[in-house]
């Protein structure tokens, strides 16, 4: 497999799936409980009892950090499977019914498009409250109209191969087409995307929540974490540092891993 080939994407994959099982592993790994106050030992720097220090209610950060994966990644999960789930159905629609109908989606689609997604984001979190869940489901909204895009155009093309007008000639429906034929035909670009898109799902995810749209204190989400030690950078550099590190990380990681999909699963890039 080409992915095998690539050592920046293996590095990406294997960091990728070291953080999925920091995330799973998370009540194991974390030394403390990362909600619970202890005002006694707040502000503490780095040291052999906590290894990225305290914050300002006295909480290990290292803890916290390693229960913010799974925030993270679960915030990712749910985003790009509600994107990918309205963002396909609709592309398949309008790519397959063509007319007025593929008309009318893509125009609703354009709507969407043409405001800038973090601030389409932030109107709609905030429309609907500021909390994790509502900040997952306003990046959702935001991003289907980019899937059915991606979907629509797989299926314009996919609608005119042969394999197509054999299955219309041999009486098959037009759900039949579309399931059996078309939708498998499209997963490639669409797994291709997701994995591009999940460290900017959890980048957009933890941008609510540092302006305050998003995960709401004490939820150890790292956008909150750094929006928190924002206020304290200059003398207790620690608090912000460390959930930066790991946004930074974990987009790095599905980045370096997006790019090798695409690399080994593009026809075009295959050939060269």
């Amino acid at each position: 497999m080409r992915l095998r080939a690539n050592p920046v994407s293996m590095f990406g994959l294997v960091l990728a799936i070291a953080l999925i099982g920091v995330a799973i592993a998370a009540p194991i790994i974390a030394p403390y409980d990362p909600v619970n106050l202890d005002p006694r030992n707040r502000l503490l720097p780095p040291s052999a009892m906590n290894w990225f220090g305290t914050d300002d209610g006295g909480r290990d950060i290292l803890s916290r950090v390693v229960f913010g994966a799974r925030y993270s990644l679960l915030a990712a999960a749910v985003v790009l499977s509600l994107a990918v789930t309205v963002g396909t159905a609709l592309g398949l629609v309008a790519g397959f019914a063509g007319g007025k109908i593929d008309e009318a989606l893509m125009r609703l689609t354009d709507m969407f498009l043409a405001f800038p997604a973090l601030v389409l984001a932030m109107g709609i979190s905030a429309a609907l409250g500021a909390s994790l869940a509502n900040s997952m489901i306003a990046i959702a909204v935001v991003w289907w109209p980019w899937y059915a895009r991606l979907v629509r155009g797989q299926t314009l093309r996919l609608r005119q191969e042969q394999f197509i007008d054999a299955a219309r000639a041999s009486g098959a429906g037009d759900a039949h087409m579309i399931l059996r034929h078309i939708l498998p035909n499209c997963w490639t670009p669409i797994i291709v995307q997701v994995s591009l898109d999940v460290g900017y799902a959890i980048l957009t995810t933890a941008s609510l929540s540092f302006i305050g749209l998003g995960a709401q204190p004490p939820t150890p989400e790292w956008g909150a974490m750094v929006s928190i030690g924002k206020d304290y950078i200059l003398n207790q550099w620690w608090m912000a540092t460390f959930p930066g590190l790991a946004i930074f990380l974990t987009v790095m990681a599905f980045n370096l891993l997006g790019d090798g999909l695409q690399e080994a699963l593009s026809p075009i890039l295959r050939r060269r």
